[in-house]
């Protein structure tokens, strides 16, 4: 039987201390992104690439040692430096696709800060893979987004 599809979405805002462009160079710097953009401590780290450009691709695959294989694969459609990125991407579980997403993160100047919003509509194929589980673990990525940009 075929689980029915669900489609959800969230929008999650962050006030950063931590001017656009640094924000920015916190996505599309493979080196910076690695330090802010990964699973919990206790996963380990597979494949990984960033081709940050329109047209490019993102590839982050892990898991817990011994356990489950998450693989991420993005596309990128529209990028507008320090302003604007909208990617698309899907989420595998063990090579079983269970998401197909498309996210926007807008950066607006926000006094010597930025104000990110960031929107996701998704369409969930599994009930393991659902909006709620997402929207915790994109909120888990913002913080550690946060910490990076912010020298913490």
């Amino acid at each position: 039987m075929i689980t029915p599809i669900t489609h959800a979405s969230f929008t999650l805002t962050r006030k950063l201390n931590a001017p656009p462009s640094r924000v920015f160079e916190a996505f599309s710097d493979p080196a910076s992104k690695k330090k802010w953009f990964a699973g919990p401590p206790e996963w380990s780290q597979g494949e990984s690439s960033l081709d940050f450009r329109e047209g490019g691709s993102e590839t982050d695959v892990g898991g817990p040692e011994g356990g489950f294989v998450s693989t991420m694969h993005a596309s990128y459609y529209d990028i507008a430096e320090n302003e604007r990125i909208v990617y698309t991407y899907e989420m595998l579980l063990d090579g079983k696709r269970t998401s197909v997403s498309l996210s926007t993160v807008e950066l607006q100047a926000d006094g010597d800060g930025t104000l990110l919003t960031l929107t996701e509509q998704g369409a969930y194929f599994t009930e393991e893979d659902q909006v709620a589980g997402r929207k915790e673990g994109t909120e888990g990525l913002l913080d550690a987004l946060q910490a990076f940009v912010e020298g913490s």
